[in-house]
């Protein structure tokens, strides 16, 4: 990978989130960042930011939220290896995420599945129940 250094490359924000292989497509990158999801030193910015290495970065993607530092500038979208060299994850970043899953996975074990699909007397039952209460 032949990655330029900043003085001679500028790369939109949007670009390079894409290029680093965290959207799929440039337009989803663009509207993750005008949605607010994404943080370019702890601030919103446009998709047309010009990034810099060294800029630390706030994704937020699905139930978990990254804080990676940008180390390398690319506007190529290539391999997965090639782009995880673009950046790296913050430890605090990484243990807040783990701490999150295991969160996630224990409620969800805590939650037991019914034992049976309910019966047409028990559908009416909570139909009624639920026409009473307005849900």
């Amino acid at each position: 990978m032949t990655a330029s250094t900043p003085d001679d490359q500028h790369v939109r924000l949007d670009k390079w989130l894409w290029a680093a292989r965290f959207y799929k497509t440039r337009s989803l990158a663009k509207e993750a960042i005008e949605g607010g999801k994404v943080h370019y030193n702890s601030q919103r910015c446009k998709p047309g930011r010009l990034v810099e290495t060294g800029a630390k970065l706030t994704l937020r993607l699905g139930w978990q939220e990254k804080v990676v530092v940008v180390d390398d500038i690319s506007d190529r979208r290539r391999g997965a290896p090639e782009a995880q060299k673009l950046y790296h994850e913050t430890e605090d970043s990484v243990k807040k995420r783990e701490e999150m899953a295991w969160q996630r996975k224990t409620m969800q074990a805590a939650q037991l599945p019914p034992a049976r699909r309910p019966s047409k007397k028990d559908r009416r039952d909570i139909q009624r129940f639920r026409e009473q209460n307005r849900i």
